[in-house]
């Protein structure tokens, strides 16, 4: 079964931030942490997910992302903050 979701992933605390739209969370996510997914998250190592939101269908998903994405690094710690004061992987929390 997928699960659409937005998700921010971060190298470190107050890192490199990256935000995406996933059909499948824990599949995606997994596949970062192996390395599987070439390019930017790659190179920069974001590996972590710090924040994310799990959505009913693809449709939904997308249009959450677009201001979450949008939005300043400041508002992206902040949304992440707010779930996840720590900075903690929360892997764990989607497996």
């Amino acid at each position: 079964m997928t699960q659409p979701a937005v998700c921010i992933l971060a190298n470190k605390r107050n890192g490199t931030l990256y935000t995406v739209v996933i059909s499948d969370l824990v599949r995606h996510i997994w596949q970062h942490k192996a390395d599987f997914i070439e390019g930017f998250t790659r190179k920069c190592q974001v590996h972590m997910p710090m924040y994310f939101e799990l959505c009913d269908d693809m449709l939904t998903a997308i249009t959450r992302e677009k201001p979450v994405k949008a939005g300043s690094c400041n508002n992206k710690i902040t949304l992440i903050e707010s779930v996840n004061l720590e900075w903690q992987d929360l892997q764990g929390a989607i497996a």
